[in-house]
């Protein structure tokens, strides 16, 4: 019983560090984002339409949209791994005192967060337009 209320006195610690915080923001914001772009996404599925379950639906989408949006979700997906991998890279080396390191993965966490909110803008403009 005793490994129980360590391991919980290590997860309440972990919440009083800074990085934890920023990990979780990140989190809810590319949650946030995934949670409004597959709102968007369901309004096109021709199945839901047919059975009534959409309220309000979109313009029927042909196939080149359709791969459009699959590709377009799957480099989201890569780049809000990479963002996660790079802060994670960047903590390491801060930690570790290796300041070059350090700036060069904090440079690059920015430029996978920024593509990933670029896709996910792009993807909102694509829905707006066909809704």
């Amino acid at each position: 019983m005793k490994w129980l209320l360590d391991d919980l006195k290590a997860a309440f610690a972990e919440l009083k560090r800074g990085e934890t915080w920023l990990v979780i923001g990140l989190m809810a914001a590319f949650g946030l984002f995934t949670f409004i772009i597959a709102h968007f996404a369901f309004q096109t599925d021709s199945v839901l339409r047919y059975l009534k379950i959409s309220s309000f639906s979109c313009r029927e989408l042909t196939n080149g949209p359709i791969i459009f949006l699959f590709c377009g979700m799957v480099f989201f997906a890569l780049t809000v791994v990479s963002t996660f991998g790079e802060i994670q890279r960047y903590f390491y080396h801060r930690n570790h005192r290796s300041p070059f390191e350090a700036r060069k993965a904090g440079i690059f966490a920015m430029i996978w967060g920024g593509a990933a909110t670029t896709i996910f803008i792009s993807a909102l403009i694509f829905f707006k337009h066909n809704c």
